[in-house]
Protein backbone atom coordinates (compact mmCIF):
# COMPACT_ATOMS: atom_id res chain seq x y z
CA UNK A 1 0.00 0.00 0.00
CA UNK A 2 3.03 2.84 0.71
CA UNK A 3 3.78 2.27 -2.84
CA UNK A 4 0.50 3.15 -4.38
CA UNK A 5 0.86 6.63 -4.06
CA UNK A 6 4.37 6.29 -6.40
CA UNK A 7 2.67 3.65 -8.66
CA UNK A 8 0.26 6.61 -9.54
CA UNK A 9 2.78 9.17 -10.32
CA UNK A 10 4.57 6.74 -12.34
CA UNK A 11 1.54 6.45 -14.30
CA UNK A 12 0.53 10.03 -14.80
CA UNK A 13 3.88 11.06 -15.36
CA UNK A 14 3.84 8.34 -18.21
CA UNK A 15 0.63 9.62 -19.61
CA UNK A 16 1.88 13.58 -19.81
CA UNK A 17 4.45 12.04 -21.52
CA UNK A 18 3.21 9.25 -24.01
CA UNK A 19 -0.17 11.12 -25.06
CA UNK A 20 1.27 15.00 -26.31
CA UNK A 21 3.43 12.59 -28.48
CA UNK A 22 1.30 10.56 -30.15
CA UNK A 23 -0.70 13.37 -30.75
CA UNK A 24 1.91 15.76 -32.23
CA UNK A 25 2.43 12.18 -34.35
CA UNK A 26 -0.41 11.93 -35.82
CA UNK A 27 -0.56 16.09 -36.70
CA UNK A 28 3.13 15.37 -38.15
CA UNK A 29 1.61 12.56 -40.62
CA UNK A 30 -1.57 14.54 -41.61
CA UNK A 31 0.46 17.68 -42.89
CA UNK A 32 2.81 15.27 -44.37
CA UNK A 33 -0.13 13.64 -46.41
CA UNK A 34 -1.85 17.34 -47.18
CA UNK A 35 1.90 18.22 -48.27
CA UNK A 36 2.21 14.98 -50.63
CA UNK A 37 -1.80 15.71 -52.22
CA UNK A 38 -0.85 19.09 -53.33
CA UNK A 39 -1.55 19.96 -57.27
CA UNK A 40 -1.22 22.63 -59.33
CA UNK A 41 -4.51 24.60 -59.14
CA UNK A 42 -4.95 24.10 -55.04
CA UNK A 43 -5.21 27.64 -53.32
CA UNK A 44 -3.11 27.19 -50.43
CA UNK A 45 -2.43 29.26 -47.10
CA UNK A 46 1.10 29.52 -45.82
CA UNK A 47 2.82 29.22 -42.09
CA UNK A 48 3.01 33.00 -42.77
CA UNK A 49 -0.26 33.70 -43.44
CA UNK A 50 0.10 34.68 -47.31
CA UNK A 51 -2.54 33.04 -49.75
CA UNK A 52 -1.93 31.70 -52.96
CA UNK A 53 -2.43 29.24 -55.25
CA UNK A 54 -0.15 26.30 -56.71
CA UNK A 55 1.43 27.00 -59.71
CA UNK A 56 4.48 24.58 -59.90
CA UNK A 57 5.80 21.80 -57.83
CA UNK A 58 9.51 20.88 -56.86
CA UNK A 59 10.84 17.94 -54.80
CA UNK A 60 11.14 20.09 -51.99
CA UNK A 61 9.14 23.01 -52.74
CA UNK A 62 5.79 24.84 -54.28
CA UNK A 63 5.87 27.48 -56.27
CA UNK A 64 3.00 29.61 -55.19
CA UNK A 65 1.26 32.56 -57.48
CA UNK A 66 0.32 35.10 -54.97
CA UNK A 67 -1.10 37.40 -57.80
CA UNK A 68 -1.89 37.53 -61.39
CA UNK A 69 1.84 36.77 -62.96
CA UNK A 70 4.04 36.75 -59.50
CA UNK A 71 5.09 33.39 -58.30
CA UNK A 72 6.94 32.95 -55.32
CA UNK A 73 9.49 29.97 -54.51
CA UNK A 74 8.93 28.34 -50.83
CA UNK A 75 9.71 25.42 -48.72
CA UNK A 76 6.98 22.42 -48.65
CA UNK A 77 6.57 22.20 -44.96
CA UNK A 78 5.67 25.85 -45.43
CA UNK A 79 2.06 25.32 -46.76
CA UNK A 80 0.12 24.94 -43.17
CA UNK A 81 -3.65 24.49 -45.12
CA UNK A 82 -5.23 24.28 -48.16
CA UNK A 83 -7.72 26.18 -48.71
CA UNK A 84 -11.37 25.19 -50.45
CA UNK A 85 -13.54 27.94 -52.30
CA UNK A 86 -16.79 28.68 -51.03
CA UNK A 87 -19.97 26.94 -53.05
CA UNK A 88 -22.58 29.11 -54.43
CA UNK A 89 -24.70 27.35 -52.33
CA UNK A 90 -23.19 28.61 -49.06
CA UNK A 91 -23.29 31.76 -49.83
CA UNK A 92 -26.79 32.38 -50.05
CA UNK A 93 -26.36 32.64 -54.36
CA UNK A 94 -24.01 33.81 -56.65
CA UNK A 95 -22.01 36.82 -56.15
CA UNK A 96 -19.13 38.86 -58.08
CA UNK A 97 -16.76 37.51 -56.33
CA UNK A 98 -14.70 34.80 -56.94
CA UNK A 99 -15.64 32.28 -54.15
CA UNK A 100 -12.45 32.75 -51.97
CA UNK A 101 -12.02 33.73 -48.77
CA UNK A 102 -9.26 36.30 -47.32
CA UNK A 103 -7.83 36.77 -44.09
CA UNK A 104 -10.56 38.79 -42.89
CA UNK A 105 -13.49 36.42 -43.52
CA UNK A 106 -15.37 37.86 -46.65
CA UNK A 107 -15.10 36.95 -50.19
CA UNK A 108 -12.33 38.09 -51.83
CA UNK A 109 -12.61 39.83 -55.83
CA UNK A 110 -9.55 39.08 -57.45
CA UNK A 111 -10.58 40.98 -60.61
CA UNK A 112 -8.77 43.94 -59.70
Amino acid sequence: MELLPLLVLVLLFGLLIVLPARQRKKMQANAAAMQAALTPGTPVMLTSGIHGTVAALGEGTVDLEVAPGVVITVARPAVLEVRKPLDAETTGGSTKATGFVDGDGDPTDRTH
